[in-house]
């Protein structure tokens, strides 16, 4: 199973030879499930022999079934080049989301203009993050601008909650986010989280059927006005928000899959600009629940 949704994507390293990671050698995160579709396992004999990116310099005789290590090649993914570009990425769109606070008033003259602008943002940032999870290559410049854009939509979308529904709900979300990826990451580095196919499964499907009601209820909303079917309101609201949140978290797993897979495999050094472009879309996703459900809370009397 695959997706090309830039949000539920989380294509392996080797995205033409299926996804990295379900199906290979065992990590600190999940257990090898089988073999078909892998572009790492091999019948019998060394499971790197045909890596894609290289061969294992640690293959020998005997160490079949150990765990994976990285190549000592020049060139290939490492830890710091995927916190680097994450880094970086996340750098940029808090940038942007700064400007747009300072630069985009939201009191009653300007926040329909200030609204507009965010909007415009968000749908340049969903185009750029499409073309980017059709492309075979991680783009630099095509991650750098989803950041940006999505900087601005996130700047306007917060200081219209902050400055007009909840005061300090952004930083709020902020610690929210921060609170769920350091937890996510502390239980799979223990062992607590296993990821594996049936957990990637699962995943996607409570994740399509997620958005799946939520575009239902924005349907509803667009042409019966109100609140829809309620999902982002009231109770219902701060249930589906908590949802939401509990996804990001899978999704962040799923992530920290991908990345120990690809150092594990020697993966291209570009392919750290896909890591970072798959954890900013996790992180986003869950600040946005965090402030929808602080705007709820705050909202209700």
């Amino acid at each position: 199973m695959r997706s090309r949704n830039p949000v539920f994507s989380r294509r392996g390293f080797s995205r033409d030879n299926g996804y990295a990671g379900f199906n290979a050698a065992p990590g600190a995160g999940g257990q090898a499930v089988g073999t078909q579709g892998n572009p790492y396992a091999q019948p019998a004999g060394n499971p790197y022999a045909q890596n894609p990116y290289a061969q294992n310099p640690y293959a020998q005789q005997g160490l079949q079934g150990a765990p994976p290590q990285a190549p000592a090649t020049t060139g290939r993914m490492t830890m710091d080049d995927v916190v680097l570009r994450t880094a970086s990425t996340l750098g940029i769109l808090v940038v942007t989301a700064a400007l747009a606070w300072a630069l985009l008033p939201v009191d009653d003259a300007h926040i329909s203009r200030s609204y507009g602008i965010g909007i415009g943002a968000a749908l340049i940032g969903m185009v750029l993050a499409f073309v980017q999870s059709f492309k075979r290559k991680a783009s630099p410049a095509l991650i750098m601008s989803y950041a940006a854009f999505e900087g601005v939509f996130l700047g306007v979308v917060s200081s219209i909650v902050d400055n007009r529904i909840a005061s300090g709900a952004a930083m709020q979300a902020v610690i929210g986010t921060m609170a769920v990826f350091a937890g996510v990451l502390l239980a799979y580095k223990a062992g607590w989280i296993r990821v594996n196919r049936r957990f990637y499964g699962f995943v996607m499907a409570a994740a399509l059927g997620f958005v799946l009601l939520m575009v239902v209820n924005l349907l509803f909303a667009v042409f019966g006005g109100g609140d829809g079917l309620g999902f982002r309101s009231g109770p219902l609201g701060i249930f589906f928000g908590v949802v939401g949140i509990l996804l990001g978290a899978c999704f962040l797993a799923l992530d920290f899959k991908q990345v120990e897979d690809g150092i594990a495999y020697g993966a291209p050094k570009d392919e750290a600009w896909l890591a970072a472009f798959g954890l900013t879309l996790t992180l986003v996703w869950i600040y946005m629940e965090f402030l929808r459900i602080i705007a709820i809370l705050n909202s209700s009397d």
